[in-house]
């Protein structure tokens, strides 16, 4: 996520992303989410003239930005990160994900982003394709609709607010605005916690919920595993606790060697296969410093975390 400043992009957890994604300065990297470029900006910096950064991301606007930049050394992907699996196993020395919304698409009002100003109900991080919230909201079920506010924005009043977007629907008056849409959320979420707009949850679960972004996590963390080289680095940034479980669960999956005890060969040395053999190592979990969370609010909720690719014997020999 990037915050905006006075006319300024400002990313979260710049120098700590970056630092702890850099291994090899002749290496391949992968800005996985490129927003406006922050993360990779600074990265191309610190390579050598041999190192490469390939960048994706679903935003033409973003798409636009990179353009910019002008660096023969950066190549250029208009598409979602799950692209990782068009790449050659081990080829990238660090692979680096800065999840949600960037502050410039929740800034523009006409991506319909924000609950805070009016816009068409869009919301899809890709504009040229798929279907926006407006016209989702119009042909989903109540148990649609509150299915995905529970469980994608933890929301408690989510049958409540299904129930009234159904009744606003079937009157013919179909919420087309991003205010409209919140308006109706706050007539019937009457309590909150202190500080937090009552159309904040229901707004990200419907935001996660259209652009697939927590199925489209799952399967390029999974590309990210063949993906990286041998002691290159993970580098996963979120904003939804959603989110970072998945990215918590999936290291700690990966970071222990599975073991089948019913095999009576799997205590000796040598037996462990390419299937078993842990592949990730948990370096760290990094928070933003409290400086940086007052000069940028909305980096309050973003945790960081750092692994690294293994190489066993048993995944060297099964290749």
């Amino acid at each position: 996520m990037e915050i905006i400043a006075q006319g300024q992009h400002t990313t979260v957890m710049l120098q700590e992303a970056v630092q702890s994604l850099l291994t090899a300065p002749d290496g391949h990297y992968i800005d996985a989410t490129f927003g406006r470029g922050g993360h990779t900006r600074l990265l191309l910096s610190k390579l050598s003239a041999q190192g490469r950064v390939t960048a994706f991301d679903k935003d033409p606007a973003a798409i636009e930005a990179a353009e910019k930049i002008g660096d023969e050394r950066l190549t250029i992907r208009h598409e979602s990160f799950t692209g990782l699996v068009d790449l050659p196993s081990g080829s990238a020395q660090g692979i680096l994900m800065d999840l949600g919304v960037s502050s410039p698409q929740i800034d523009e009002a006409e991506r319909g982003f924000s609950f805070m100003r009016d816009g068409p109900l869009d919301m899809r991080m890709d504009s040229t394709r798929g279907i926006t919230v407006a016209q989702w909201l119009e042909r989903a079920s109540e148990k649609e609709i509150e299915e995905v506010i529970k469980e994608l924005g933890e929301e408690r009043f989510a049958k409540q607010i299904a129930k009234a977007i159904v009744a606003k629907v079937k009157a013919g008056q179909a919420p087309q605005r991003t205010l409209e849409l919140a308006s109706l959320i706050a007539g019937v979420v009457r309590t909150r916690e202190g500080g937090q707009h009552p159309a904040t949850r229901s707004f990200q679960a419907l935001r996660i919920f259209i652009n697939g972004e927590l199925d489209d996590l799952k399967a390029a963390l999974q590309e990210c595993l063949r993906v990286l080289a041998a002691g290159g680095r993970l580098v996963v940034i979120s904003f939804h606790s959603l989110e970072d479980r998945i990215v918590k669960q999936f290291i700690a999956e990966h970071a222990r060697e599975k073991v089948d005890r019913l095999d009576p060969n799997w205590q000796f040395a040598g037996m462990k296969s390419a299937q078993n053999a842990m592949k990730l190592v948990a370096i760290e979990r990094i928070k933003p410093s409290a400086t940086e969370v007052a000069a940028n609010p909305r980096s309050r909720s973003a945790i960081m975390r750092v692994a690294e690719r293994t190489s066993s014997s048993a995944e060297v020999a099964h290749a």
